[in-house]
């Protein structure tokens, strides 16, 4: 098998396993009414599925790209160029003097 493959299948293995953990804490500590909801509902087993489905796309796309991005190891420096930047400071207007700016506006 493939080691894209292979970790690919890891990642949606801890992705399912996190939806798990996931939903069973927001249904035992009953946020916003779920686990309420759920069991009062006829069909609330169709969404503690849905639930499970769409938090395991959710966490393993998230571990798969972690897993993705940890296996980048470039040559070179990281993190940007270390320069000192000196600052200066942003020039100002020229001050006029009032008698000239309503001189000007008069007009």
């Amino acid at each position: 098998m493939p080691q894209l493959v292979r970790l690919y299948l890891v990642s949606i293995a801890i992705g399912f396993a996190l939806a798990l953990a996931f939903t069973g804490l927001l249904l035992a500590l009953d946020v916003a009414g779920l686990r309420h909801l759920t069991a009062a509902t006829r069909g609330g087993w169709i969404a503690v599925l849905m639930l499970v489905v769409f938090h395991t796309i959710l966490f393993s796309g998230v571990q798969f790209g972690i897993r993705v991005m940890l296996m980048a190891q470039g040559e070179g420096p990281r993190g940007g160029l270390r320069q000192c930047l000196r600052r200066r400071p942003a020039p100002l207007p020229a001050a006029t003097p009032a008698s000239a700016r309503a001189a000007s506006s008069s007009r």
